[in-house]
């Protein structure tokens, strides 16, 4: 499904349908995230993402306060598909993106992310729970879709009101690399 740009969408930040691939991503790497035998567990392609909304974000207690959040465009029941992570796929090394979410490590330790640093969609500006909530709404989840592609996307790990913000786990390794990180980096400073 080709999902139109939001109308407040940044525009130093590419919006995207669907991932783009960096050329670090190998032919046989990509033959593997592109066609690879389904599991039963699969999601699937025919999931219609959620309606969600970028918002300015204007309260003082939050931690991303000035900056952007995900927010629920609807009312999202529990293990809701919402939207996939698009980005840019890649192998090689980004330790300055704040984007940049691991999809898959192959058993030869190469390491294969999406990073929405510099082009995406929604799914980029959703926030930790850390200081918002006590635990997160909402979870990455890997999935293969019907055709066998890898994907990485936001799935609802509890129901989620109209209007509330969806809040992942961004992971004790994301914070980690980031001790000395005072704030959440995010692009909405024309919203």
């Amino acid at each position: 499904m080709t999902r139109n740009q939001p109308s407040n969408w940044p525009s130093e930040i590419v919006f995207r349908g669907k991932s783009t691939y960096h050329s670090s991503v190998t032919g046989s790497i990509k033959t593997y995230l592109l066609s690879f035998p389904i599991p039963s567990s699969t999601i699937g392609e025919t999931n219609t993402p959620c309606k969600v909304l970028i918002r300015k974000i204007q309260d003082v207690a939050h931690p991303a306060n000035g900056q952007c959040g995900l927010f629920a465009g609807q009312k999202i029941g529990a293990a809701t598909f919402i939207i996939d992570y698009i980005g840019e796929i890649h192998t090689d090394d980004r330790p300055e993106s704040d984007y940049d979410l691991s999809l898959a490590r192959l058993e030869d330790g190469t390491s294969i992310g999406v990073d929405a640093s510099h082009m995406g969609n929604e799914a980029r500006f959703v926030n930790d729970y850390r200081g918002i909530r006590r635990k997160h709404n909402a979870q990455f989840s890997e999935y293969r879709t019907r055709s066998g592609e890898l994907r990485i996307c936001i799935r609802s790990c509890e129901d989620i009101k109209k209007g509330e913000e969806i809040l992942v786990s961004y992971g004790k390794s994301w914070w980690k690399a980031r001790e000395s990180f005072s704030g959440y980096s995010n692009a909405c400073d024309h919203l």
